[in-house]
């Protein structure tokens, strides 16, 4: 049977994640939008660690709130709405948290996971990206040479979040080029490895206030029992990882796309012209009536596949569904929202055009939306 009927449990973190957005994230949005490349706030940091929401996704028995996908994305849209920079922040930590829990044994969850629910504050990163392996994450070319009972990692990651800030790194490196797929494998990095280090900082565009930046490896010694999975499956483990973590990003998306719409609407009660509110004017009015549409068939999409991821049927197609229609409805319902408010909507008076800034990035993150309906068609 089809229900939307949310449970109180997830009416509460519905409604706590909102006041979070509404006090703890907005009013710093444009400052941290503002920021220096190389200054990181961790004061947000702090205030999401007390919040309980850096290890949404792990399991009581290891600290965390152990929220299901479809509370996880009813969470990140509130947290969207807020502010999409700082909570990629989060979501880049759930993100290597996730990889843990689908592959990790009992000793790397016990290891790991306490780490991110402590109210200190530490942070984890998911490093895939290199410079010829983005979409054609095959080609990497970090290699992990076996030694004995570690492995030697070397190479470079690439735009990755966190980097430099997370207290350890899910890192994926190939023990074999030439096999492609099937040479990739997933390794737990400690943040304070020897010979880890960051390159350039990313100057972004939008989500400013996330830090993406170059991860350099110069023969860091990783033990062999810091393996997540069987070896040669990395491949693997990263396509579950982010079919799991992609409504959350795609929820993401639709709180980003909400604030924009709940900006517009506000501003055509508001504003009179021709002696009239701007929302009775017929195409105004439409326009509002087709972001308000594709919100909710957003939204609907997005937890669709986080009931499939929920109760473990394939959701590979539905994932990648959710996250491009929500990025690519993020960034048409900023447009109009900016082309509705008009010379104002451009000011950075308003948060319109950050939020327009932003949402260019969500159809680019966790695999671009190019490569997302490549998996979709070759589902059909």
């Amino acid at each position: 049977m089809i229900g939307f009927d949310l449970t109180d449990e997830q009416m509460t973190y519905m409604r706590a994640a909102r006041e979070f957005a509404e006090t703890q994230m907005k009013p710093y949005a444009a400052e941290l939008d503002r920021r220096e490349d190389a200054f990181f706030d961790w004061n947000i940091v702090h205030r999401f660690a007390e919040a309980d929401l850096l290890g949404l996704p792990i399991p009581s028995e290891y600290g965390g709130p152990g929220v299901d996908c479809l509370t996880e994305a009813i969470i990140a849209e509130e947290l969207g709405a807020g502010c999409a920079g700082i909570t990629v922040v989060a979501g880049s930590t759930w993100l290597a948290v996730i990889s843990i829990m689908l592959v990790g044994n009992d000793e790397q969850k016990a290891r790991y996971l306490p780490r991110i629910c402590g109210k200190d504050g530490r942070l984890a990163a998911l490093a895939s990206t290199e410079t010829e392996a983005g979409s054609d994450i095959a080609g990497m070319r970090t290699l992990a040479t076996r030694k004995g009972g570690t492995y030697i990692l070397n190479g470079r990651k690439h735009y990755i979040t966190n980097a430099g800030l997370a207290d350890f790194y899910v890192v994926f490196a190939t023990t074999d080029p030439s096999k492609r797929h099937a040479g990739i494998n997933a390794f737990i990095v400690d943040g304070d490895s020897r010979g880890l280090s960051i390159g350039r900082i990313e100057d972004k565009m939008g989500l400013r206030a996330s830090r993406n930046a170059e991860l350099i490896l110069e023969d860091v010694e990783v033990p062999a029992e810091n393996l997540l999975g069987e070896e040669g499956t990395g491949f693997l483990v990263l396509m579950q990882t982010l079919d799991t973590s992609r409504p959350s990003l795609g929820a993401i998306s639709v709180g980003l796309a909400r604030a924009a719409f709940e900006a517009a609407l506000a501003h055509a009660r508001r504003r009179v012209q021709y002696g009239r509110p701007l929302i009775q004017n017929q195409g105004v009015s439409f326009m509002l009536a087709d972001m308000a549409t594709d919100i909710d068939a957003a939204r609907l999409l997005t937890w669709r596949a986080a009931w499939l991821t929920d109760r473990g049927m394939d959701s590979t197609r539905a994932s990648s569904m959710s996250k491009v229609n929500a990025t690519e409805t993020a960034e048409r319902v900023c447009s109009k929202a900016m082309e509705l408010l008009g010379a104002i909507g451009y000011s950075k008076d308003l948060p319109l055009e950050k939020l327009l800034r932003d949402a260019k990035a969500m159809s680019i993150y966790e695999g671009a939306n190019l490569i997302q309906r490549i998996i979709i068609s070759s589902a059909l």
